[in-house]
């Protein structure tokens, strides 16, 4: 059992100009799909061999095993720092990937801070979105996933061009010049201006909404999630929610794919039945089985990669966890887009029904005529010997 905080001051006395980070840092995601999966085992090898840098399979820190884990440990790659001119200053920048097993690379960008008052902090958090934020034009993430997949190309199976990808960024406070309790940090610092972007004194609607997902575990911690920012207050360090958004974020980019798959597929496979029905009996019960065995293989390669990324994260006894992963899913519409791809899988999965049902009565026609043919047949030889 920890110590309980000390909280000195009270909300009238607390302020915006008188709260300071003392450490923190601020971090920017970038999520790209490359590939149907990734054999993460090969992929640690060959980093391990060629890159020289450091490679680690990932785990939550504070939560227990049985109670929340990876199904498969993401493979953690480092690669190496940098520095990034954020505010008319130059800072420094540590910078990382992790494989997801079912295809997913997601690249990192974390900046260390501390010492800045609050007005600094959020304009550093906001520096840093319009440096390497989806408006920015920068090459970082490209050149980093294209200094990756050249590692690693041999371990990705049916390797992608990478055009899905989602961005996220994460303002992350672990101490503060004077201790605050989550609740007193909300009350006394604009979370809603610093998790919206916005310079502009916001409506009380428009601030409520923003920190509607909030939540929190001890008195001294805080999550906030939007959209496409999240806070973080964690005076322990923990990095479990971190890891927990970015799960989120990796099954919402591998959801929009096949989501996108299926969409370009449907109509293909529409113009496919009606050909096949354009063609001879003979013919069409040839091709309505090519046809329905091509279906059945893509539903059964989706079905198997939408059940590993449902199971990405299995989250079973921590609480709270679990509200912060489902509030992030739901907030992502990561639910929404899966349903869209099992109401497309459904569809085809009917229309390899159908086509196997009318393969088979396209057989038995050619089986009758062939009969009825043979039938004939034998007569006619019967009577031209008589």
């Amino acid at each position: 059992m920890r110590p309980p905080c000390f909280v000195a001051g009270t909300r009238q006395e607390i302020g915006m100009s008188t709260v300071t980070v003392r450490t923190g840092e601020i971090v920017a995601m970038r999520l790209f799909d490359v590939a149907y999966a990734i054999d993460l085992g090969r992929a640690e090898a060959l980093w391990a061999s060629r890159a020289g840098a450091g490679a680690s399979r990932g785990r939550l820190n504070t939560a227990a095993p049985k109670a929340v884990a990876f199904n498969v440990p993401p493979l953690e790659l480092s690669l190496g720092e940098s520095t990034i001119e954020l505010g008319g200053g130059s800072a420094r920048m540590v910078l990382g990937a992790r494989l997801h097993d079912f295809g997913v690379v997601a690249l990192s960008a974390r900046v260390p801070v501390g010492d800045l008052d609050w007005a600094q902090f959020s304009d550093r958090f906001n520096a840093l979105d319009q440096a390497i934020g989806p408006a920015s034009d920068t090459a970082l993430w490209t050149d980093l996933l294209d200094r990756v997949r050249a590692v690693i190309a041999s371990a990705l199976e049916r390797p992608g061009p990478s055009s899905l990808q989602e961005d996220y960024l994460l303002c992350v406070v672990h101490t503060l010049a004077q201790p605050l309790t989550g609740a007193q940090l909300r009350d006394s610092v604009d979370l809603a201006a610093l998790l919206s972007g916005e310079s502009r004194p916001l409506s009380e609607d428009a601030s409520r909404d923003i920190l509607r997902r909030s939540f929190s575990y001890y008195a001294d911690d805080l999550v906030v999630l939007t959209w496409d920012r999240a806070f973080i207050y964690e005076p322990r360090g923990d990095s479990d929610v971190i890891d927990v958004i970015e799960i989120a974020n990796a099954q919402l980019v591998e959801f929009r794919y096949y989501d996108e798959l299926l969409d370009d597929e449907l109509p293909l496979m529409y113009d496919r039945v009606e050909k096949a029905r354009g063609a001879t009996s003979l013919l069409a019960s040839r091709r309505f089985a090519h046809l329905a065995r091509r279906l059945y293989t893509m539903v059964a390669e989706v079905t198997e990669l939408t059940e590993k990324v449902d199971n990405a994260l299995q989250v079973t006894e921590d609480v709270y966890l679990a509200r912060v992963y489902s509030a992030a899913l739901d907030l992502f519409r990561v639910p929404n887009v899966s349903a869209a791809v099992d109401r497309k899988l459904a569809i085809i999965r009917d229309t390899y029904s159908a086509l196997y049902e009318e393969a088979s009565s396209r057989r038995a026609e050619v089986l009758e005529i062939a009969i009825t043919l043979l039938i004939a047949l034998e007569i006619g030889i019967v009577v031209f010997r008589h």
